[in-house]
């Protein structure tokens, strides 16, 4: 008599699965994070901390008698310094992003166009596939 076994295995380790869930986890929470408004915010932190100490260094003189209303005030620049500076904390780092996204490509491009130079100094058939598209682009 002949008997049949037909066992059912997962056709995926748990494991794997596991791994993949976490990954894109990941790649959901880095389309969603904006590098501008991190260094807005530390933008911001520092200005408003500027202000703070400048406030603070005018109040400590006249503030022996008047110790709460000096608190006061401080507190009132500091304030007036968050809302004033955050427009502009925010376009500062937009504008300093900017830079850094065009400089890191300027840099890659650069070593880009170094190593296929190199090649081509090595490699005749590279050097004259090039030589070809710098004859295309004169015409």
């Amino acid at each position: 008599m002949t008997s049949f076994v037909q066992p059912s295995f997962p056709t995926q380790h748990p494991g794997v699965v596991r791994v993949e869930a976490a990954v894109d986890k990941v790649q959901a929470m880095r389309q969603g994070f904006d590098s501008t408004k991190g260094l807005s915010l530390m933008l911001l932190g520092a200005m408003a901390a500027a202000l703070v100490v400048v406030a603070d260094q005018l109040i400590e003189t006249w503030a022996d008698g008047h110790l709460l209303a000096a608190w006061v005030a401080l507190w009132l620049i500091a304030f007036a310094a968050l809302a004033l500076c955050s427009t502009l904390a925010r376009r500062l780092a937009g504008k300093a992003v900017d830079a850094l996204n065009a400089w890191s490509q300027r840099v890659a491009q650069a070593r880009a166009d170094a190593r296929l130079w190199q090649i081509a100094q090595s490699d005749p058939r590279v050097m004259a596939d090039l030589n070809a598209a710098i004859a295309r682009s004169e015409r």
